[in-house]
C-alpha cells in the first residue's frame, strides 16, 4: 500500500507540474488559464456546448460562462442554437477566433508533441491508454466516494 501511495504522489506531483506549465504558458501568452482551456477545447474544429466543455474538461460552469462571454465580446466565437436543444448553445470559433487560437496554441502544441514523441519512443503508445485509464478510474472512484458523503457548505480555507 505504501508503494501505491508513493506512485500516486509521483503522478499527482507530475500532473500538478504539467498544470503549472500550462498556467505559465497562458500567462506568457496573455490569456487566462481558462481562456487557454476554452481555446484548446474548441481548436479541434468541433463545436461544443458550454455543458460539454464543462464535462469534458472538468471546468466550473460559471468560469466557462465568463470566458465564453469575454471571447464572444472579443469576436472570437459565436453561439448557435443546437438542433433539437433550444436551451443549449453550440460554441463556434470565428475566423478571428481560429487565428487567435492558432497564435496562442501553435508553439504549445509543438512543446506537447516533442514531449509526447519522447514519451512514446520510451514507453510506447500504450502510455496514453494507461494514463487515460488511470484518470477515468480515479474520476469514477472520486465520484463514488463523493456520492456517499453529504455536501458541506463552502468554508474559508484554514
Amino acid at each position: 500500500m505504501d508503494n501505491l501511495r508513493h506512485l500516486n504522489r509521483r503522478l499527482v506531483s507530475a500532473s500538478s507540474a504539467a498544470d503549472g506549465a500550462y498556467y505559465r504558458w497562458a500567462r506568457r501568452s496573455g490569456v487566462t488559464l481558462h481562456t487557454l482551456d476554452l481555446l484548446y477545447a474548441l481548436d479541434d474544429g468541433t463545436p461544443r456546448s458550454q455543458k460539454q466543455i464543462c464535462e469534458e474538461w472538468g471546468l466550473p460552469k460559471t468560469t466557462v460562462n465568463t470566458v465564453v462571454k469575454a471571447c464572444q465580446e472579443a469576436g472570437y466565437l459565436t453561439l448557435e442554437v443546437m438542433p433539437g436543444q433550444p436551451r443549449e448553445r453550440r460554441i463556434c470559433l470565428t475566423a478571428a477566433g481560429m487565428a487567435y487560437a492558432r497564435e496562442v496554441l501553435e508553439d504549445l502544441y509543438a512543446a506537447e508533441n516533442a514531449a509526447m514523441g519522447e514519451t512514446i519512443e520510451r514507453f510506447g503508445p500504450a502510455f496514453v491508454d494507461a494514463a487515460a485509464f488511470f484518470f477515468a478510474r480515479f474520476q469514477a472512484a472520486i465520484d463514488a466516494s463523493l456520492s456517499e458523503k453529504p455536501e458541506k457548505e463552502d468554508t474559508e480555507p484554514v
